[in-house]
């Protein structure tokens, strides 16, 4: 049994990968947004992480950069997106409202930056008085 669970897992994984860099939403369209991840020290970022999701929230997904930082997201339907980045711990700001029409093609560039504060630790003791 634990060998048929592991199998399974090993398989999806495979189909995951299979995929590629390029990725759509359920509902095929013919837009297309690319570009390029940008890191603090202002090179590309190989395999960042890009995700991406319809700007009402909806159909959220992923896709990788290449080994040059770039990345390719084919088949989109005419709505808005959001897009950011994510790569050796590093984030990009949320690029918000990308309008897409029907064909259009789009080049974006996600530059990682450092957060200006550290989150500070939450506590769950009570502060001594």
């Amino acid at each position: 049994m634990k060998r048929a669970l592991i199998f399974l897992i090993v398989c999806m994984v495979a189909l995951v990968v299979a995929r590629g860099v390029s990725a759509a939403p359920q509902s095929r369209g013919s837009a297309i947004l690319s570009g390029v991840v940008i890191g603090p020290d202002d090179k590309p970022v190989p395999h960042a992480s890009v995700s991406y999701q319809a700007s009402d929230g909806s159909a959220p997904h992923a896709v990788h950069a290449d080994a040059h930082g770039r990345f390719t997201i084919s088949q989109l339907s005419a709505n808005s997106y959001d897009i950011r980045a994510s790569g050796r711990g590093v984030f990009s700001d949320w690029q918000r409202n990308i309008p897409l029409r029907k064909g259009q093609a789009r080049s974006v560039e996600l530059r990682l930056i450092y957060a200006k504060e550290m989150p500070q630790p939450v506590s769950s003791t009570k502060p001594k008085q």
